[in-house]
């Protein structure tokens, strides 16, 4: 793998995970030894973020995270209902019933603790994957590759939230279960269910987040 691969790899992960959290800076000569990369491949990394819109250049040599606001999410959920329910609806129609019926009894037993939450964010990423490969349509699986790199962010959100986080468990599951059944309505009419309600708490918990800059420059 090329250096400014590792470095993207390694910084998207931290955006991602909240490591680096909305704000933080990125300086060219802290993140090129931190990373141990030349800035060469730390530029073209970070070259590639703000192309995804998770960081803003503030200077020739000073980069920070990028914020979300509110817009930026309401814009998200737009394009993944509309992505999310197409494929909820191709997986029940195409999906093997065994491996989603899996997936429900995992979601009804996911621990929620804190101790367990990057389990709990696993199981959503391979239920992710699992629907992909079930609706089978490379170009649906692309799109929604662009929109979960900023929807990780987005989930991290709720870690704080236990009652959203049990109602995202019930909500998957409901899908998971529905898929399962071939019941292609279903499917889709809970996974619009479960993305409103992800849309308002994400919302709610914007509203106590700080205000750092969003990939417009301004404040979000």
């Amino acid at each position: 793998m090329r250096a400014s691969d590792r470095a993207y790899e390694r910084l998207l992960d931290e955006i991602q995970s909240g490591q680096l959290p909305a704000g933080a800076v990125l300086s060219e000569v802290g993140q090129s030894t931190r990373l141990g990369v030349s800035r060469t491949p730390l530029r073209e990394a970070l070259s590639r973020l703000a192309a995804d819109g998770l960081v803003v250049q503030q200077s020739p040599r000073v980069t920070v995270v990028a914020g979300i606001a509110a817009r930026d999410i309401r814009d998200l959920f737009e394009v993944r209902t509309a992505l999310e329910t197409t494929a909820a609806r191709a997986a029940a129609r195409r999906g093997d019933p065994a491996v989603f019926a899996a997936l429900a009894e995992e979601f009804r037993a996911a621990g929620l603790d804190d101790a367990a939450l990057d389990a709990y964010y696993a199981l959503i990423a391979r239920f992710d994957r699992a629907v992909d490969a079930a609706a089978d349509n490379a170009r649906l699986s692309a799109a929604l590759r662009t929109v979960r790199t900023h929807l990780v962010r987005v989930r991290r959100l709720a870690r704080d939230k236990p009652a959203r986080l049990a109602a995202s468990a019930a909500e998957h599951r409901l899908i998971a279960a529905a898929i399962a059944d071939a019941d292609a309505d279903l499917a889709a009419s809970a996974t619009a269910v479960h993305l409103h309600n992800a849309l308002e708490s994400a919302l709610l918990s914007l509203e106590d987040a700080p205000r750092p800059l969003t990939p417009s420059g301004r404040t979000s």
